[in-house]
């Protein structure tokens, strides 16, 4: 047989090699979509209860609250300071912007595991010159196309598909949960400084009348209608009034530099928008609630706890498949020659190609070892899910009770503040008229400031615990619907 017969006979052997793998490779790839080693993960079903125990407590007005009104809950209080500060809060956090940094390498992420579906191209060139025991320079120039493709027969590239993108969702959630815990230390720090400022006005006018008490006694003690203890007793409760003020303004500028400091921008950036002193943010008349299973389903934090346990028990798929054999197929073609000139000639053509399968026959355990790891680590993912579950139930509960018992203690204040208003002014007509000695004006002017200074801090704590409400219940955010969430699976 001549060389142009060898060479035809080599054409069609090569041909059928190609033609053989052509007709497997619908088989393999029939094969690899069947088979998915490794637990198919399926949400965990906790029993929610049907209502909240703090609901039978003080017999206030409920209402199912809006999800759009949960979305931008800031907005109900009708306080122009507090919805500025939150939606620029939301443009400039640092924090919010790591989150959603995050995000990006959760995305870029699955995008690399997805290429793990796909073979790999590679090209390299070289040049190498050697010499031998003759003296003699050889000189060889090279070029190669390399081709392989991992057949994912049982599933471990698709489980790590599933694993990178309940990262992702689980990333975007706590990028969700950065923002629901933005949204309300804005609003939390804005009323901290309105309260602030409200208890520094009481003081300030307190002391105002603590003057007017002090210089008056000390007429009296001039014209000798009074003695020197008198004197002393006023100027001992004008100056204790006074050292409450220093405190006050160093809070109020502490809640301010936060404040700043939220919104992404300097200390001190905030101050002149909230100089002028503004009351408390008022609450709406009706509670705004959530069942239970609605809260659950919307909160960013338990979210997450799901995504992240969904991802770990793909973890165990992808360790799984490393008990089961590997299969790829490569292929190369090259071209080889001592001259540039002659390279890319038929001569000096390489080529190679089949199929390749690798099966773990000794580890020493590592791969059981690694699976059991993975297993553990999933029992751990749930054991974290049940107890954000738990949490953010027992937190909807302590603030639904905390809100309507500070209502009630605010009730009381009010009435506290009222009273001992009118018994320091009675008190100061009587002791004029000299019915009354000094001791009962002074006890009435302590009972007027403590009960003002109470009523703020009430008066704060009730707007704040309904701040806290709507992020208990997983308010500052819109959940994306359903064909918005599929598309974020995709």
């Amino acid at each position: 047989m001549n060389t142009g017969d060898d060479m035809i006979l080599g054409r069609r052997r090569r041909a059928c090699g190609i033609r053989v793998c052509f007709l497997l490779l619908p088989c393999v790839l029939l094969i690899a979509g069947c088979m998915t080693v490794g637990p198919d993960y399926t949400r965990p079903d906790f029993e929610a209860p049907a209502g909240w125990n703090a609901e039978a407590g003080e017999g206030r007005a409920h209402r199912r609250a809006d999800p759009e009104e949960l979305a931008r809950w800031w907005k109900v209080f009708d306080d122009p300071g507090m919805v500025s500060l939150v939606e620029r809060a939301v443009q400039g956090n640092l924090d919010l912007k790591e989150a959603s940094a995050r995000v990006r390498e959760a995305r870029a992420r699955r995008a690399r595991s997805r290429a793990g579906l796909f073979p790999t191209l590679d090209a390299s060139g070289s040049l190498q010159r050697s010499r031998g025991s003759g003296g003699t320079t050889r000189t060889l120039y090279s070029t190669d196309f390399d081709a392989l493709w991992e057949i994912d027969i049982f599933g471990g590239v698709r489980r790590s598909i599933e694993a990178s993108g309940a990262d992702l969702m689980a990333a975007q959630e706590a990028m969700n949960d950065t923002l629901v815990t933005l949204a309300a230390e804005v609003a939390l720090n804005y009323v901290e400084v309105r309260t602030f400022q409200a208890r520094l006005e009481a003081a300030l006018a307190n002391l105002a009348l603590q003057q007017e008490t002090y210089l008056l006694e000390q007429s009296r003690v001039k014209a000798g209608l009074s003695d020197e203890l008198s004197l002393q007793q006023a100027g001992s409760h004008l100056e204790s009034t006074r050292s409450r003020i220093p405190s006050l303004r160093a809070s109020v500028e502490e809640a301010k530099n936060r404040l700043a400091v939220l919104l992404g921008e300097l200390p001190g950036a905030v101050h002149e928008e909230l100089t002028q002193h503004r009351p408390v943010p008022a609450i709406p008349p009706e509670t705004p609630v959530y069942t239970p299973a609605d809260v659950l389903r919307r909160r960013p934090d338990v979210r997450r706890a799901e995504r992240e346990l969904a991802a770990q028990s793909a973890r165990v798929g992808v360790a799984e498949a490393e008990l089961y054999p590997r299969i790829s197929l490569s292929g190369s073609i090259g071209y080889s020659a001592s001259s540039p000139g002659d390279l890319l000639t038929a001569g000096s053509r390489t080529f190679g190609y089949g199929p390749r399968i690798t099966l773990p026959i000794f580890r020493a355990g590592s791969i059981r070892a690694n699976i059991e790891a993975q297993s553990a680590l999933q029992e751990q993912a749930l054991i974290r899910y049940e107890s954000a579950v738990l949490a953010a139930l027992e937190e909807v509960e302590n603030v639904l009770t905390a809100y309507a018992q500070e209502q009630l203690r605010r009730s009381s204040l009010q009435k506290a503040a009222q009273a001992a208003r009118e018994a320091a002014e009675l008190a100061e007509y009587k002791y004029r008229a000299g019915v009354v000695d000094f001791s009962v004006l002074l006890d009435a002017q302590r009972s007027l400031l403590s009960a003002q200074d109470e009523l703020a801090q009430s008066s704060g704590a009730v707007t704040s615990n309904l701040v806290r409400l709507y992020k208990a219940l997983g308010g500052g955010w819109q959940p994306p619907n359903e064909e918005q969430s599929k598309r974020g699976e995709s």
